[in-house]
């Protein structure tokens, strides 16, 4: 019998760690103290955003309060961008939770995709054009300052 209880533990290599500590390029369309808020490389739909916290934390059950009402301020402001920019009502909240989920990158995460029911495909197999993304997270980081 698997033991459902044991989850898996952080890693620092994971992509978003790297991308907190420098090491990795990406397409920043907010940052503040506790979020960062970017392009996703391998859209779901165009102007897909993720939104993580600057504390280690696989899933929303190692996150502390304080990062969890972080996350979900820079999601609102994330979506209020979207919905200017993209000209759309619909964006689609997910956040996955254990691979079992379909968590693939172990650091808390959530995904912003401006799309409705019938758009929204399965994630990409190719990295997006990074002129695209870059111009996309302008524009958002533009909106949210305004």
């Amino acid at each position: 019998m698997t033991d459902i209880t044991q989850q898996t533990a952080y890693d620092d290599n994971n992509i978003f760690a790297k991308m907190l500590n420098g090491d990795i390029p990406y397409h920043k369309v907010y940052e503040d103290d506790k979020t960062l808020a970017f392009m996703d490389i391998m859209p779901q739909a165009e102007g897909h955003v993720l939104v993580i916290p600057k504390q280690k934390a696989v899933d929303l059950a190692d996150l502390e309060a304080k990062y969890a009402a972080a996350v979900l301020m820079t999601c609102k402001k994330v979506m209020q961008a979207q919905r200017q920019v993209f000209e759309r009502e619909g964006i689609t909240q997910m956040q996955l939770n254990g691979a079992q989920a379909g968590q693939t990158v172990f650091h808390y995460h959530v995904h912003l995709i401006p799309s409705s029911i019938h758009e929204l495909g399965r994630h990409a197999v190719t990295q997006a054009d990074s002129d695209k993304l870059a111009d996309m997270a302008k524009q958002l980081a533009t909106a949210i300052e305004n």
